[in-house]
């Protein structure tokens, strides 16, 4: 079967706190996230754009359904700067802590980084 779309289709990420989440997540990417509640469900979305690779998120308080970790999956966040080391650089000021620096996966491929959000999730990023 041929693929007409990517697999990933959406993202969620738990949160404690989302004011403090959220403060964490547009420091490191410089972008605004837009908060929506939804009946019990406090919601704050990532920008996406439609026709680009990649899929939409959003961070999610919901106690009751969702709790943070660091060993669960592995949400990959591209560098928008086009080099991580500029979101990087950013993490520590933001509440974050980096738990892997900037390295080479394969020259082909690029270049990665994991570090934990202000909530307790690991994330990583990547850029060629």
């Amino acid at each position: 079967m041929e693929l007409k779309n990517n697999v990933v289709g959406w993202f969620e990420i738990p949160v404690h706190d989302m004011e403090r989440a959220v403060r964490f997540y547009e420091t490191v990417f410089d972008v605004k996230l837009q908060r929506e509640k939804m009946d019990s469900l406090d919601m704050a979305w990532f920008p996406w754009i439609e026709t680009g690779m990649g899929a939409g998120g959003s961070l999610v308080y919901a106690p009751e359904f969702y709790k943070p970790s660091d060993s669960g999956v592995l949400v990959y966040f591209t560098a928008q700067s086009g080099d991580l080391i500029n979101e990087l650089s950013r993490v520590e000021a933001a509440g974050g802590k980096i738990h892997k620096k900037k390295t080479l996966i394969k020259e082909d491929i690029g270049y990665m980084a994991v570090v934990m959000d202000t909530e307790g999730n690991m994330i990583a990023l990547h850029s060629r």
